[in-house]
C-alpha cells in the first residue's frame, strides 16, 4: 500500500509539482497561498531547481514565460489580485502556444479584499482574464489529494496541448490538512518538444512569438488556436455526478462547496428528498453536456457557490431551453458557506417547488 502523509494543500501541491517534473517555481508572496513559495523555496534547491521570489507577479509570469519557451515544466502560484497581475503574461503564453500551470488560491475581493476564501475569480479564470481571444484549461479540485491528481494533470494537459493551465482552488482547499499519496505517482512520459528554443546548430530556428503583423497571419493564427480549444472541449471536458439519476433537486458547486453540499444530500436523502449533487471538474471546458444529462428530470436546480454568482452562469447557459427554475445559494466576500446556509437553502428550495419525500 503506499504510503499517505498528512499535508496542507499549498504544500502538497508543491511537491506534487516537484514529483510531476517541474524544476522551475517563480512567484510572489500572498495570501493565503504562501505556503507554496515557502515550500518551494526549500525544496527547488534539494532536487536541483529553479526558485525564485520575484519582484512581482508580472516578473513571476515573465518568469514562467521564459522557462516554458525553452521547454522546461514550469509553475507559478497566487492568489486573486496577484492572478489579475498576471493576465498579460497568461495571454502571452497563450498566443505563443506554450504550456505552463497557474495556480489561483483565491481570496475575498474585489481589490485588495481580504484573506478570506473565495470563488469570485471563477468569470476571470473561465472566459480567459487577459486580452484576446483565448482559453486557458481550468482544474477545480475539492480535496488535497484532488488538488496532487490535478497538479500531474495540468502539467500533462498543458503539454499536450501547448496551453497554459490553471488550477483553481480557495484559501480553504490552500490551508487545509488532509493525507495525500505524492510520491511514487505515474507521470506520462514526455515527447521531445521540438518547438522549444534550445539552440538552433544543425536545424532551422523554432521560432516563438505573438506579435503577427502580416496580412490575414493573425486571423489564421487565431483560426488555428479555436481550432484546437474545440479539440480540447471535445476530450477534455471532466464532472463528478453524485445521486443525479433520480433527484428532483439538483445542487451544482464545484471546489469547497461542492463537500458542502454532498454532506447535505446525504443528510436529504436520509429523510428521503430526491436531492442530488452535479460537480463541474473543469470549469473549461464546462461539461454542458454532463449537466444537461444530470439534470434531465430534476424540477429544480440550486446553485451553490462562494460568489455572487458567476457558476450560476454556466448553468443557465447548459440547461438553456428547458423549464427549470435555477436558484442561487450565494456567499460573497471571503466568508465560508456553512452546512447550515446549504441546508436551509435546500429547504427553501423544496418549499418553493413543491417536492414531496419518495
Amino acid at each position: 500500500m503506499a504510503k499517505k502523509s498528512l499535508m496542507c494543500g499549498n504544500e502538497a501541491l508543491s511537491e506534487a509539482a516537484i514529483e510531476a517534473g517541474c524544476r522551475c517555481y517563480f512567484g510572489y508572496p500572498i495570501t493565503p497561498q504562501n505556503e507554496v513559495t515557502s515550500y518551494m523555496s526549500r525544496r527547488m534547491p534539494e532536487v536541483n531547481g529553479q526558485f525564485v521570489q520575484s519582484e512581482s507577479e508580472l516578473a513571476a509570469i515573465n518568469m514562467v514565460f521564459g522557462a516554458a519557451v525553452v521547454g522546461a515544466r514550469a509553475i507559478t502560484s497566487s492568489s486573486s489580485p496577484g492572478i489579475s497581475l498576471m493576465q498579460e503574461g497568461i495571454s502571452y503564453l497563450a498566443g505563443c502556444e506554450l504550456p505552463a500551470v497557474i495556480v489561483n488560491i483565491m481570496r475575498g475581493g474585489p481589490g485588495l479584499g481580504n484573506i478570506g476564501p473565495s470563488q469570485a475569480d471563477y468569470f476571470q479564470a473561465t472566459r480567459g482574464g487577459g486580452h484576446g481571444d483565448y482559453r486557458t484549461i481550468v482544474l477545480a479540485p475539492s480535496s488535497v489529494q484532488e488538488l496532487v491528481d490535478h497538479v500531474f494533470l495540468a502539467f500533462d494537459l498543458a503539454d499536450k496541448y501547448r496551453n497554459p493551465v490553471m488550477i483553481l482552488g480557495d484559501g480553504v482547499l490552500g490551508q487545509m490538512v488532509e493525507p495525500v499519496e505524492i510520491a511514487g505517482r505515474h507521470v506520462a512520459r514526455r515527447q521531445a518538444k521540438e518547438w522549444a528554443l534550445t539552440g538552433c546548430r544543425g536545424r532551422a530556428p523554432n521560432k516563438v512569438r505573438s506579435l503577427i503583423l502580416g496580412e490575414n497571419e493573425l486571423l489564421e493564427h487565431n483560426r488555428r488556436l479555436q481550432e484546437k480549444y474545440r479539440q480540447i472541449e471535445e476530450g477534455e471536458m471532466r464532472s463528478e455526478a453524485v445521486e443525479a439519476g433520480d433527484a428532483e433537486l439538483l445542487l451544482v458547486a464545484y471546489g469547497t462547496p461542492s463537500r458542502t453540499c454532498r454532506a447535505a444530500l446525504r443528510e436529504f436523502r436520509q429523510r428521503r428528498y430526491r436531492v442530488g449533487l452535479f460537480r463541474p471538474v473543469t470549469l473549461w471546458p464546462f461539461p454542458s453536456a454532463a449537466l444537461a444529462s444530470a439534470a434531465k428530470d430534476a424540477r429544480a436546480v440550486l446553485v451553490v457557490e462562494m460568489s455572487a454568482g458567476q457558476l450560476i452562469e454556466d448553468v443557465r447557459l447548459s440547461l438553456a431551453g428547458r423549464a427549470v427554475p435555477i436558484d442561487l445559494l450565494g456567499k460573497p466576500g471571503g466568508e465560508v458557506l456553512q452546512g447550515a446556509e446549504v441546508d436551509a437553502a435546500i429547504e427553501k428550495a423544496i418549499s418553493m417547488h413543491g417536492l414531496k419525500r419518495r
